[in-house]
């Protein structure tokens, strides 16, 4: 009898040991979260914006910004209350149709020769949960600032091969570009308009922290 209680004893002991022993591990294993305090400035490379707007009332036309910049001010780990600052190039939008692309530079729309850049400050960044948050800030397109939100999925921070710390996000949202005085509009014979009012907004942006 008193074999038999040694042996589970002993047993248990080992099975504990070995529970306790594998806690350690884990725990040496697990990496603490990379803080976002700092200064961040957008990698280009790896960002873009894009935008897409009704066209013809059954489908939809899309386009980009190739020539984008920004930077971001950080005080806190998790990017909540960050300052935020981002420019695009007006004379680098692209609809893969030179024609269109002209168009949109004239006065019709962005008028790029007066107006070369497409502005936004923020103004808050808060989160809402889990990985999500909204971005609230003072957009300026040709002579007109409008405040705006987006919605923000936030990806994460990484350290590259490179040993560079990356973070991402996407940005998604709306906007009316008569509002901004992009004024352009006609009708099809069915009375709808060629080019819809709506444009919907999506950035997918990579930052790299300053060393």
């Amino acid at each position: 009898m008193k074999k038999i209680l040694f042996t589970v004893l002993l047993a248990s002991a080992t099975l504990a040991a070995s529970a306790q022993k594998a806690n350690l591990k884990t725990v040496a294993a697990a990496k603490p979260a990379i803080d976002a305090t700092g200064s961040w400035t957008v990698e280009t490379s790896h960002s873009g914006l894009n935008f897409a707007v009704s066209h013809l009332v059954i489908s939809e036309a899309t386009g980009n910004f190739k020539s984008i910049e920004g930077t971001v001010e950080s005080k806190t780990p998790d990017f909540q209350g960050a300052s935020i600052n981002f420019t695009a190039d007006v004379n680098t939008v692209n609809t893969e149709n030179e024609m269109r692309d002209k168009h949109l530079k004239s006065d019709d729309f962005f008028n790029a020769e007066k107006y070369p850049k497409m502005t936004f400050k923020s103004t808050s960044f808060k989160k809402i949960s889990g990985n999500k948050y909204l971005l609230t800030g003072e957009l300026t397109i040709r002579d007109v600032t409008k405040k705006v939100s987006f919605e923000v999925k936030y990806g994460g921070i990484v350290v590259d091969p490179y040993k560079n710390t990356k973070a991402g996000f996407k940005l998604t949202g709306k906007i009316s570009r008569k509002a901004y005085g992009l004024k352009w509009s006609a009708t099809t014979e069915a009375g709808g308009a060629v080019v819809g009012d709506e444009v919907a907004i999506t950035a997918n942006i990579e930052l790299q922290k300053k060393a």
